[in-house]
């Protein structure tokens, strides 16, 4: 009899949540909670807990505990109305019903446009599940917890309220997401409505009109344009509706900038639709017209656009990002882009920047690059303050229908959960819901600054592009979408019918919006055509530059001894850790002039003067405050706390009173997602010094996709430029295949048009040089910088003070006259990198008189004028020998080659040291990498053998 009572009380078992969540109201407010719960919860207070303390508490934590140990003992006599009675288990039992609803009922939603599956088995949306039945339909229930109006509700009514607010055309998902008032947020935006739009015929107009719009545009390009590949919206209409939601919404916000990222699909509509694209510009880019300014140019579907769009509110920048095939790469390079025109409005919080994130029901389940961006979302040097993102999902993916094979998960969308982010799925054939949930969505981002996703299920009347039959592998599906007559009908149909419209008006719009076309005049208005905002960024002074423009990266003595002793002093009564004690005595030291600069002191300064200067400097990668190699110590961290807000101190934040912003961010542990993100930062931040640094120079290996596809070919195929800085460590000392090599040669094969820079210097002031020329020469072009390991710490490679105050970055290092007699060398080793320093000490070794050494600091653009100027001084020579720490067939051989042949002279012979051709980047044998090393080196001293070319 006990046992059947524990297993049955209401207050234990699958009830225990319920009953937590109505504590947890009553002890925010009371009167929220029905008469006979507060009475009950009022009781408590008089009654000691289970662990012997006073009842009296405000935690529900030993409370929650004391419901299930009392209901373990026995039947609850307090509330006798409810304890062990019929009517106190169908009260519980409404309230399951609710939740079960608000957790599931999107699954029994009228979400599919082609009806293909009816409502899944799930028992708990069945009042039968709970033991009613239709003798109890008219019994009133107390529902004071949900936002239907009622404090009492029939149970027919309550379920008729429920099933319209979850299980229409608006499938909600929010039950999983800890914060409870964002859970409540949701339940009383959605049940006070019951999830139904009220727009009044103006509104409606307004949502044909947009519908209309995408159709009318892909049929037009379909009739004349036959087979032109352009990722046709057909079936997905309501997505234009949806975007110009979000702009008037966004406006009415606050927000002043939208950026927008998306795929292929649907994007030629946005660009003409939305943007405001003429469509006589878009007819020429199909019929091959359009103007050719760029090196290689992009297809008309990855293309980008900005415009202002006039809103009730004011003016708001629109800009679609620029997007290669790689789909969801894109996500990264928006917020960044969004993060950058936060900074430079001072816009903490991010209310007048929006990220719109524009995904594919099949990309956004599939692709990697997801997940790493939403892991930035709430991070701080990532954040910017709340995306939105809308699926157009066609329920196909490419070509892939079948549900066992889609995803592993029930909704493509379930990805949004690792950030507790709100799911509205909406169907694409109701444009008035579509609209009601982005109003909704642009509300919840505006209000608590988080990600949300709207997810419009649709279909895609074409196939995967205009050239495919989607019938031969989804026959029955395209036979359904073949019959389907287009949302645009149904909707100008339906209003229609209700009077909203007067008949015709459906026809008329078409009609209306095919003669703009003939005419190729715009389609979206009122867009502004000479508007030019407080915030927006002047390129001009950054193109048409030459990489040769000189720079004058020196700085005063003063102000290095100043800047100094800035950077090397932490504040009073910080305590450091001895180490790092260490560091910043010998960088004073080094401020005076006493000794060497080393590379960490070097970089530190070239910071430091940027920053005195008014140059912003973002560093961001993973460990990046002290350094992979703990060289950098651009973070000090006090040994006697650990609280985040006052434990740790930056230095490079204290150099001059109105300095620039400095930002140094140990980032998450993402390669691709990190770099996109830097990458579209300095898309539209041209007056900061943003720098991304791997690990180890290989980890870029997970970036590839943003290295081929944005920062080599982003300006010849887009016209956009971007001074982005990669830092990659990169040398061979022995630690394997995975922490030697940045892949320096698959940069080198990426090098043309004067696309990028790729430099490998090799002492502290190339670096300080370097990093100061990127910002005060007006050249804005991707820098590529292979950094030492061990150098860092090298006494070679720290340079005198004077080569900090006088002098700048020197693309050929050329030999020290004082090692060689220039008139005898009839043999000369060239190279890049930490080898140069092995050389030094074997040729030392072996006393060789007749041989120079000169370092290729700059790989990319070849620096032929500083070379040839080098060569001059030696009137003897007969070989040029290119060594290099990597296998034959990576790192610069292949590249410097036919560069090296242009500046030779007639008879000279050219010859390659180094490793043997290798399929891994080192080898993880110590013994065989010193054999290895050893045997480059000699080589580079032996007479010319084997591989031989003659100029």
């Amino acid at each position: 009899m006990m046992q059947d009572q524990r297993d049955n009380s209401y207050l234990f078992g699958g009830n225990a949540p319920y009953i937590e969540e109505l504590y947890e109201s009553y002890l925010h407010d009371s009167a929220s909670v029905a008469d006979h719960w507060r009475d009950y919860f009022d009781s408590l207070k008089q009654a000691p807990a289970v662990d012997g303390s006073s009842g009296t508490d405000i935690a529900h934590g030993p409370n929650v505990a004391s419901f299930a140990e009392r209901a373990k003992q026995g039947p609850i006599r307090t509330i006798s109305d409810l304890a062990d009675s019929e009517m106190g288990r169908k009260r519980v039992a409404v309230q399951q019903l609710i939740a079960a609803y608000r957790n599931v009922g999107n699954r029994w939603a009228n979400l599919d446009p082609l009806k293909r599956t009816g409502c899944q088995d799930i028992p708990e949306l069945d009042p039968a599940f709970y033991g009613f039945t239709d003798g109890d339909m008219d019994i009133a229930f107390n529902t004071s917890n949900t936002f239907f109006g009622k404090n009492e509700m029939s149970l027919r009514d309550l379920l008729q309220a429920l099933r319209e607010t979850y299980c229409g055309t608006i499938g909600a998902e929010y039950m999983f997401i800890a914060d409870q008032k964002i859970k409540k947020w949701w339940q009383e935006k959605l049940e006070s409505i019951r999830s139904r739009p009220a727009f009044n015929v103006e509104k409606k107009r307004q949502i044909l009109d947009r519908v209309t719009a995408a159709e009318g545009l892909e049929r037009y390009l379909q009739a004349k344009y036959v087979g032109q590949k352009r990722f046709s919206l057909e079936g997905g209409e309501s997505f234009i509706a949806c975007m110009d939601e979000v702009i008037h919404q966004a406006g009415a916000k606050g927000v002043q900038e939208i950026v927008i990222g998306m795929a292929h699909r649907g994007r030629l509509n946005v660009l003409v639709n939305t943007l405001g694209k003429m469509p006589k510009d878009l007819f020429a880019e199909f019929e091959h017209k359009g103007p050719e300014t760029l090196p290689a140019g992009d297809v008309k579907y990855h293309q980008g656009f900005s415009s202002d769009i006039s809103t009730p509110s004011g003016p708001v920048h629109v800009s679609l990002a620029f997007n290669p095939s790689h789909l969801e790469i894109v996500n990264p390079v928006v917020e960044g882009s969004a993060r950058a025109r936060m900074d430079r409005r001072g816009d903490v919080l991010g209310q007048q920047v929006l990220p719109v994130l524009v995904h594919g029901d099949a990309a956004i389940a599939g692709q990697g690059v997801m997940q790493e961006t939403l892991a930035m979302a709430e991070v701080r040097g990532y954040s910017t303050g709340g995306t939105l993102h809308i699926v157009i999902n066609n329920q196909i993916g490419f070509t892939t229908s079948d549900p066992r094979d889609l995803r592993s998960s029930l909704y493509c969308t379930d990805i949004m959960k690792i950030i507790d982010a709100p799911v509205l799925h909406v169907n694409g054939d109701d444009p008035e819901a579509v609209v009601l949930v982005t109003q909704l969505a642009i509300e919840f981002c505006s209000q608590f600054h988080k990600d949300v996703a709207i997810d419009i299920v649709c279909f895609r009347r074409l196939g995967h592009n205009e050239q495919d039959t989607p019938s031969m592998t989804q026959p029955l599906m395209y036979k359904i979408i073949a019959a389907h007559p287009g949302t645009r009908k149904l909707y100008a149909d339906k209003l229609e019918t209700e009077k909203s419209l007067p008949a015709g008006t459906g026809d008329e719009m078409v009609k209306a919006y095919r003669a703009a076309m003939d005419a190729g005049i715009q389609t979206s208005d009122p867009v502004l055509s000479n508007y030019k905002g407080k915030f927006a960024v002047d390129w001009s002074p950054f193109l048409n530059k030459k990489w040769t423009d000189e720079a004058d990266t020196a700085i005063p003595l003063a102000e290095w001894k100043r800047l100094a002793a800035r950077i090397s002093t932490p504040r009073d009564g910080f305590k450091v850790h001895p180490l790092v004690e260490k560091v910043l005595n010998d960088r004073a030291a080094m401020g005076r002039g006493e000794v060497n600069v080393d590379w960490g002191m070097g970089e530190h300064m070239a910071f430091a003067s940027l920053l005195a200067s008014g140059y912003p400097v973002r560093l961001s990668g993973e460990d990046s405050g002290r350094g992979t190699f703990t060289h950098r110590h651009a973070v000090l961290h006090n040994q006697n706390r650990e609280k985040w807000d006052t434990g740790i101190y930056i230095p490079l934040r204290h150099v001059a009173k109105d300095q620039a912003p400095f930002l140094v961010i140990d980032s998450i542990l993402s390669e691709e997602a990190v770099l996109g993100f830097e990458y579209g930062y300095a898309s539209v931040e041209p007056n900061t010094l943003t720098i991304w640094e791997a690990q180890f120079g290989d980890f870029a290996n997970g970036a590839q996709v943003v290295i081929d596809q944005f920062i080599a070919s982003g300006e010849v195929k887009w016209g956009r430029a971007n001074g982005l800085v990669m830092m990659l460590p990169h040398g061979y000392e022995g630690q394997g295949p995975e922490h030697s090599s940045a892949r320096l040669e698959r940069f080198m094969q990426l090098c043309a048009d004067t696309n990028m820079q790729v430099i490998q210097p090799t002492s502290a002031s190339q670096i300080f040089h370097v990093l100061r020329r990127q910002m005060i020469r007006q050249f804005r072009k991707p820098l590529i910088l292979m950094t030492p390991k061990s150098l860092l710490r090298n006494k070679e490679a720290a340079s005198p003070l004077s080569e900090f105050t006088k002098g700048g970055f020197k693309t050929v290092l050329g030999e020290r006259d004082e090692l060689i007699d220039a008139g005898q060398v009839t043999r000369l080793v060239m190279c890049s990198g930490k080898v140069y320093y092995d050389l030094v000490k074997q040729r030392t070794e072996k006393k060789i008189g007749d041989l120079a050494i000169i370092r290729l600091e700059q790989l990319y653009p070849f620096p032929h004028k500083a070379l040839t100027a080098e060569l001059k001084k030696y009137p003897k020579l007969e070989e040029i020998v290119w060594c290099q720490d990597e296998p034959q067939n990576q790192g610069a051989w292949f590249f410097v080659q036919h560069n090296i042949l242009e500046n030779m002279s007639e008879g000279m012979k050219l010859g390659y040291a180094g490793r043997p051709a290798s399929a891994s980047p080192a080898c993880g044998y110590a013994h065989l990498h010193q054999e290895q090393q050893k045997s480059l080196l000699n080589g580079a001293f032996a007479k010319l053998k084997g591989y031989v070319i003659t100029k």
